[in-house]
């Protein structure tokens, strides 16, 4: 089944969700915000992603630049500020099985449905 890490509140994610329900497919919608993700959750996820933890942080949040920018962190350490701090992570993503995408741009959701 097809999931999707989804922010209400966010266009991107919203246009995300679109293009999968308009996919007939079955999905399920998690709003990590409301449901906070745990560090083997986020680790998986990283994994289908094929990408560093450094890659799925949205850098341009807040709290990454006033807590973490500049600093040295270990892959560790970047996950731990996503599960601390959520909003950090980049969306939506989408998994199909074993592969998943960033919604960046949305239509990149296309590959995996």
């Amino acid at each position: 089944m097809i999931k999707i890490y989804h922010n209400p509140r966010c266009s991107k994610s919203r246009q995300g969700l679109a293009i999968v329900e308009g996919s007939d497919k079955e999905f399920e919608v998690v709003k990590y915000l409301e449901n906070q993700l745990t560090v083997e959750a986020l680790e998986i996820l990283i994994s289908k992603l094929s990408i560093q933890p450094i890659d799925l942080v949205r850098k341009n949040e807040a709290i990454w630049k006033s807590d973490f920018k500049g600093k040295d962190m270990s892959d560790k350490e970047i996950i731990e500020a996503m599960i601390n701090h959520p909003k950090l992570i980049e969306r939506p993503i989408v998994v199909n099985g074993n592969k998943a995408v960033i919604g960046r741009p949305p239509e990149t959701i296309k590959e995996i449905i």
